[in-house]
């Protein structure tokens, strides 16, 4: 059989962390020896799994698949997470379709993986809990790094730029080395903007007026630019000038710098922005376990609920679209398949879970020796970030630069330090949480019924939110896909002997 390789990285620090393309390359030509293949084609390429866009691999897949059309080919990956780390990629459905249908075989040389027409049911579930894995893994460093910044801002710190109003005040040890940093007050901008907070709280501005009292007032950016009429509109919005510090992705936090105005000067000021207009609505619903979830199958308007007789709750298409017939099904109907998913999942023997969880841990200790490949690059860009501070101070102790320059490169390598810091902290929390990951999820889903039945409807409306995906209702039955990982766990559960060999 003729075989295609596939070696990808996603980040050039992977080159040098023993993911290099090279070494891929190397332990796909062994394994196709010891397998008899033929190289007959190789793809090495530098591309995240992430990206939605992603040129060379499509390129791959167009070969592969012109290929398939005349002979059977085996398509050779180091790993699975060479393969993909997102297992909702359409790219792996394409390979894993071609696999199942007997046109190619998938190869995963460090994982003796092989993936093809004739898998068991054991083969398929272990594959489907690997994708899971790469995902998980890199799912779990991402976390870990967002704990250190989370951590700072529970005490109250800024790590973005100074926001107008304020300037960073470094101080230094006896070397000249930058040992804290901190945010003050801008001694010339702050009492300006303080002012034009006052003027707007009256009334008796508006936006543009504003504007050309800041201009005529000597208000410049921190670069020291004009500032644009947006610019006073940004400003009389930011609750950081109030305490409040804002990030888009985690919401609002206190700061622990000074308060440039008080929190009742900046509330007058957004009530005339608003207009005072300040009127909110309640939305009252009632308890509903498949409220907002499902869709009708024939038209795909939403289904609603609503109770009759009193007690009993009832499901019927909206009919927006005027193309159905109002059809009443009962909430206990629609939620049988639910119900025998649960005592699938419960079918699953204590021994067999356990003997699962052993196998993947065996299978996956390469990410081991991965995991400390990425803690020495880590260790590596510390110690050259530390050298070129080391080289910035002689340059400057020699005149060769800038007071300014050398402040503004320093806080460049001191917050590339503090990264590393924060990667080098996830890299050595996140070893081999993975493996729990595995035990947790099967647990899980042995014991959802019980959990299903002793919540309440909104909870119980949330675990099914979790585990259903493309929930329809088709001639009064519940029609739906499981999310992952819950449908290699009901594959597996299906077939649960085939592992105990």
């Amino acid at each position: 059989m003729k075989s295609i390789n596939i070696a990808r990285v996603s980040t050039a620090e992977q080159q040098e962390a023993g993911n290099s393309l090279p070494a891929q390359i190397e332990r796909m030509k062994n394994h196709c020896r010891r397998k008899g293949f033929e190289v007959e084609k190789v793809f090495s390429f530098d591309e995240s799994a992430y990206k939605e866009k992603r040129d060379v691999f499509d390129e791959a897949l167009l070969y592969i698949q012109a290929r398939a059309k005349f002979e059977k080919v085996a398509v050779c990956f180091d790993k699975v997470d060479r393969f993909s780390r997102n297992v909702f990629d359409k790219r792996v459905a394409l390979l894993c379709e071609l696999a199942r249908s007997g046109k190619i075989e998938l190869h995963f040389a460090s994982d003796n993986q092989v993936i093809n027409g004739d898998g068991t049911a054991n083969s398929k579930f272990q594959f489907g809990i690997s994708l899971n894995l790469a995902e998980y893994y890199s799912n779990a460093i991402s976390d870990n790094v967002k704990r250190a910044f989370e951590q700072k801002r529970r005490v109250g710190e800024w790590t973005g730029n100074p926001r107008i109003g304020y300037v960073r005040k470094q101080r230094r040890n006896e070397k000249g080395e930058v040992i804290e940093t901190d945010i003050i007050l801008d001694e010339v901008r702050a009492p300006i903007i303080r002012k034009l907070f006052e003027m707007y709280a009256t009334g008796g501005y508006s936006i543009t007026t504003l504007w050309k009292e800041a201009d005529r007032m000597g208000l410049r950016g921190l670069k020291g630019q004009k500032l644009s009429r947006s610019n006073i509109e940004l400003m009389l919005k930011d609750t950081f000038l109030c305490g409040m510090a804002v990030s888009k992705k985690y919401g609002e936090y206190p700061h622990k710098y000074p308060k440039l105005i008080t929190p009742d000067l900046f509330q007058e000021c957004r009530d005339v922005l608003r207009g005072r207009s300040t009127r909110r609505s309640k939305l009252l619903s009632k308890p509903y376990v498949l409220k907002g979830l499902l869709r009708c199958n024939n038209c795909g308007c939403m289904l609603s609920p609503e109770i009759k007789k009193g007690k009993f709750i009832y499901y019927s298409c909206t009919n927006a679209k005027g193309i159905c017939k109002r059809d009443y099904v009962p909430e206990k109907k629609l939620l049988e398949p639910v119900h025998a998913v649960f005592d699938a999942f419960k079918m699953i023997p204590h021994e067999v879970q356990e003997r699962l969880v052993a196998e993947l841990r065996e299978l996956n200790e390469h990410e081991a020796v991965y995991h400390e490949r990425q803690i020495a690059r880590i260790r590596g860009e510390y110690d050259r970030a530390q050298r070129k501070v080391n080289a910035l101070l002689d340059m400057r102790l020699d005149m060769g630069i800038t007071q300014e320059d050398y402040d503004n490169k320093l806080q460049e390598l001191k917050e590339e330090q503090y990264r590393l810091n924060a990667e080098l902290e996830a890299y050595t929390k996140a070893d081999h949480q993975y493996h729990t990951h595995v035990g947790t999820v099967l647990d899980l889903s042995r014991r959802m019924g019980e959990i299903f039945e002793s919540s309440e409807p909104d909870e119980k409306r949330t675990i099914l939110g979790y585990l259903l995906q493309n929930p329809t209702v088709n001639e009064k039955t519940l029609e739906f896909t499981l999310r992952k990982p819950f449908d290699t766990v009901l594959a597996f559960a299906h077939h649960p002997t085939e592992l105990r060999g």
